[in-house]
């Protein structure tokens, strides 16, 4: 029986498995697609060992996002978590940020879209016909959403469904075909190498910090989040690991591969291997703008519903029960990005914002344990103050790694968040 959020207007429409299938949705994004060439480059088959401690590393995270998310019933994720432990001003900014990369996100998203359907039909990487394609694609996702939360989350299980299947089809028949020889295990890697390798894995690993946003629209979120969150991220790794492990065993030049799946299906199917992960490209790119969309104008909506951004960003379709208002200004700037962005910029800022909140979130974990007003936590982690303190080092220890060119950028949009910020603070609330 679905629930109501007669709070928020909202309908509690995702039930716990949807939930799990939008962070595997989301999870297992283009990522997957290129970095086991990346990471096989910076590292060789240490590759394995880098993705088992990116995996530990998440993991860590998400017992904090577990605890701390078992608090709240509430729409807008880690925007929601980090204004109540620090206050509206680090919640904003963390909302703001968030928002910003998911849209950006999105747009180079569509962009990988365009490139893998151009090997169908060439005229749709340039011209009308890609402005076409990335409008077509973005007006349908919206509509989706527009029409209410559990048809969207039906569409992105279906979604989900089909990306395990086909890439879990491509690791498991992979694995009859690997070379042990392959394998070798040569001096280890320099530390700057790991380091970096590590960093890449965890922008891969991420997405189940943007499945939390729309728990206000989740069946029992208290619950569900944190279940969903641990079978999520545990189901990925495995896939993940799996896929490194085809790769390296059955693809010689595996550190030059520019589309590594779709060589190695090439090496142990035959020519029908590219095709094959071409449709399989076409297939996660789609499922995760899908998510992407579903997950983007709620964080939007919570803080207009918070007061930080204008109210009419917060309204709800009387019949559909969505934030339509969110969905549409979301949906208006990632047309405008995609259609004159590119796919790398974003992905070198999502992953410097990611770890940043990552790091906030967590250390909100013993803040508010201490605190008496706020609900009881439904799910507790052993030795949580521990596992808090030794993820926020992770994950300075990871921003370290970043480049100067990005801590600038996302320098320059949280003045602008500030900026905003001050000027929402300085309007009389009736008139917001």
């Amino acid at each position: 029986m679905r629930q109501a959020a007669p709070e928020t207007g909202l309908d509690r429409g995702i039930r716990p498995f949807d939930f799990i299938a939008l962070i595997i949705n989301i999870t297992i994004g283009a990522g997957i697609l290129g970095l086991p060439a990346k990471i096989y480059a910076l590292v060789g088959t240490w590759s394995l060992l880098a993705y088992g401690a990116s995996a530990a590393i998440v993991t860590l995270i998400i017992l904090c996002f577990a605890e701390v998310s078992s608090r709240f019933s509430g729409t807008g994720g880690p925007y929601l978590y980090t204004r109540v432990a620090f206050g509206p001003l680090v919640g904003f900014e963390v909302g703001w940020l968030f928002w910003l990369s998911r849209i950006a996100a999105f747009a180079s998203i569509c962009n990988l879209v365009v490139s893998y359907a151009a090997l169908f039909r060439p005229q749709l990487g340039s011209g009308w016909e890609r402005a076409g394609l990335i409008t077509g694609l973005i007006v349908m996702l919206s509509v989706v959403n527009y029409v209410g939360v559990q048809r969207s989350a039906r569409v992105n299980t279906v979604f989900t469904i089909c990306k395990l299947v086909v890439i879990g089809a491509f690791a498991l028949g992979g694995l009859f075909f690997i070379n042990p020889d392959a394998f070798t295990f040569p001096r280890f890697p320099a530390y700057t190498s790991f380091s970096q390798a590590v960093l890449l894995l965890i922008f891969t690993f991420s997405g189940f910090d943007v499945a939390a946003i729309p728990s206000g629209e989740v069946q029992r979120p208290q619950r569900t989040v944190p279940m969903s969150l641990l079978v999520s991220i545990g189901t990925v790794a495995l896939l993940f690991m799996a896929v490194q492990v085809v790769c390296i065993g059955t693809l010689p030049d595996l550190a030059y591969s520019e589309r590594p799946l779709a060589d190695a299906a090439g090496q142990f199917i035959g020519p029908a291997g590219a095709v094959f992960i071409t449709v399989v490209a076409l297939l996660t790119a789609l499922g995760t703008l899908h998510a992407l969309m579903l997950t983007g104008p709620r964080l939007l909506f919570a803080m207009a519903e918070q007061g930080q951004l204008p109210r009419w960003l917060a309204r709800t379709h009387p019949r559909f029960r969505t934030p339509y208002v969110a969905i549409f200004v979301t949906a208006a700037l990632q047309l405008l990005l995609a259609v004159t962005g590119t796919f790398l910029y974003a992905l070198t800022l999502s992953t410097l914002i990611r770890l940043a909140y990552f790091a906030l979130t967590s250390a909100a974990l013993p803040i508010l344990r201490r605190r008496t007003d706020v609900p009881v936590a439904q799910f507790r982690v052993a030795g949580g103050a521990v596992v808090s303190g030794i993820t926020v080092l992770l994950c300075g220890w990871l921003l370290t790694n970043s480049s100067g060119r990005e801590a600038r950028d996302v320098g320059i949009a949280a003045v602008a968040g500030l900026l905003i910020f001050l000027g929402m603070r300085s309007q009389p609330k009736g008139s917001q």
